[in-house]
């Protein structure tokens, strides 16, 4: 059931949304070569914290960190650990803090020193799929525009649309209906209602969109090896268009 929600609701779903983007903020102006990813998500868990939030993702079906962050060919759902960053990598993190009762979640992919130029266009490329996306997004418009606006933009770039994860709703729980996919049919699916609250989150990968698990049960990576990158903000389907609350 896709839930709408009420102007109080959405008054504290922005308050948790604001910290979100806050905290990304915080963690873009401070991530850099040879810090380890774990040394990341202390930065993501000290910032929540401090805000007055919690870190939704920690311990959420036993996930042992408090954001996800995902290096070069790993497309979601990196474990923080020792891996060190280095110069040409591109690392993103997906984090989500809970406050009052409502969840806020968002990501960015972040260039860590001189990156290439493919890698560049990438992570440009799939930030723009996000813009797209909500360029005519509004109450009626169909669900499924949302991934046809974002697997149009990608594949003309060159890029494929990662298919095994997806946007989400979100409010009370971190993840809520509907499913929110990076690819679809023009014109198809339920028309959304004002109030609803979404995630939408392109995955876009530089080869193939296929992914595999590793043995952790929550690394995805692309099965080629290839980076990936990922983008995603909270908003509220308006009577007239969008409005972000993660930026």
């Amino acid at each position: 059931m896709i839930f709408v929600k009420t102007e109080e609701e959405i008054e504290k779903i922005k308050v948790s949304c604001a910290i979100v983007r806050d905290c990304l903020s915080f963690v873009g102006s401070r991530i850099r070569e040879g810090m380890t990813t774990r040394q990341v998500d202390e930065l993501v868990y000290d910032f929540i914290k401090s805000s007055g939030a919690e870190p939704s993702c920690l311990g959420y079906c036993g996930y042992p960190a408090s954001a996800c962050v995902s290096v070069n060919e790993t497309v979601v759902h990196g474990i923080p650990g020792d891996r060190i960053l280095q110069e040409g990598d591109i690392v993103s993190v997906d984090l989500c803090a809970y406050k009052d009762g409502f969840h806020g979640d968002g990501a960015r992919t972040f260039c860590i020193g001189e990156v290439s130029e493919e890698k560049k266009k990438l992570v440009r490329v799939t930030e723009e799929c996000f813009f797209k996306a909500i360029g005519n997004l509004k109450a009626g418009t169909p669900l499924y525009d949302i991934g046809y606006a974002v697997q149009q933009h990608a594949e003309a770039n060159g890029f494929s649309v990662i298919r095994s994860y997806t946007g989400h709703g979100i409010g009370r729980e971190m993840h809520e209906d509907p499913s929110v996919p990076n690819f679809g049919k023009k014109g198809t699916g339920p028309r959304l209602r004002a109030g609803t609250v979404l995630c939408i989150e392109p995955m876009i990968a530089l080869g193939t969109w296929k992914v595999r698990v590793l043995p952790d049960g929550w690394t995805a990576v692309t099965t080629d090896g290839k980076a990936a990158a990922h983008y995603e903000n909270t908003l509220v389907i308006r009577e007239d268009g969008v409005e972000l609350l993660t930026l």
